[in-house]
């Protein structure tokens, strides 16, 4: 039985499905429109050839049914579930054109978001003991964002914000720019209008203070050493909430999360997990 996944299919996928078939199909198949008779059917298994976390896999299968609607595909693993080589994904039937045309966008859909849903997964198993909590960050591949953090999710970790509009996160530029953290704070909670969490990024002990005595909601530990990192969380004192940011990887997350700190943020789990290895199987008759 597949696991239950909280997480909700992305309500606009449809359009980056349509967006990439244009993409790889443009005017048309045309190796398969010469080769391929009109009235060949086709059977294709999707098929796990490495250990990992299924994510997308309805997504990826609905670019079949959007080439042609009379192709029929089952899913055979839920999302969120963890697979072992030559378990059996989906059983995707229909015309044989159609499979071949739909073939490669899934493919490509499926392996990138289960990569990213493996890769978390492994964070997240790193931290188990702790109450920290493995978020994703902006560092995703240009309008795949829905999908790259909807697989975060599956893997068992949370999304930071969706973009620049959602959340305030005031960085070192911002800090640079507008004369300091007290400075900064100041002006963001006189100037904000729609009242959302704020999120500041320290690099040292000392704006850590600062941000303490202002006042925030989320203190960034941006780049901090283990003592270091240690010591911001022993002066914060639970007046906010805490994250580390910065060099996270699997060797180091435990390390982290044991500091105590409330959020990691790795930007590895959408910019640098590898594709988890699927194929599709097919056969025409």
């Amino acid at each position: 039985m597949a696991d239950n996944v909280n997480a909700p299919l992305p309500e606009a996928y449809e359009p980056i499905l349509r967006a990439a078939l244009t993409e790889d199909i443009g005017t048309g198949d045309i190796t398969s429109e010469l080769t391929i008779p009109t009235e060949k059917s086709g059977h294709a298994s999707m098929i796990a050839k490495a250990d990992g976390v299924i994510a997308s896999l309805a997504i990826a299968c609905r670019t079949f049914t959007l080439v042609d609607e009379s192709v029929h595909v089952t899913l055979l693993v839920g999302e969120g579930e963890q697979v072992k080589p030559g378990t059996m994904l989906a059983n995707i039937n229909g015309p044989a054109r159609s499979l071949l045309a739909a073939e490669r966008v899934a493919l490509n859909l499926v392996q990138r978001m289960s990569g990213i849903a493996t890769l978390t997964r492994r964070f997240v198993n790193e931290t188990v003991g702790t109450s920290a909590k493995i978020l994703d960050t902006r560092k995703t591949t240009p309008n795949l964002r829905i999908l790259e953090k909807y697989a975060v999710q599956v893997g068992g970790g949370i999304n930071h914000r969706m973009g620049l509009y959602d959340a305030i996160l005031i960085k070192d530029n911002h800090i640079a720019a507008g004369g300091g953290v007290t400075a900064v704070l100041q002006r963001v909670k006189t100037a904000m209008t729609n009242p959302l969490p704020i999120e500041i990024e320290c690099k040292t002990l000392e704006e850590v203070d600062e941000a303490v005595a202002v006042g925030v909601d989320i203190i960034l530990l941006d780049n901090m050493g283990f003592e270091q990192m240690g010591e911001a969380v022993r002066r914060i004192a639970s007046r906010a909430q805490t994250e580390a940011s910065g060099g996270v990887n699997l060797n180091t997350v435990g390390i982290i999360a044991k500091l105590g700190v409330n959020r990691i943020s790795v930007g590895a789990l959408t910019h640098s997990a590898p594709a988890l290895d699927i194929s599709l199987d097919l056969d025409i008759t």
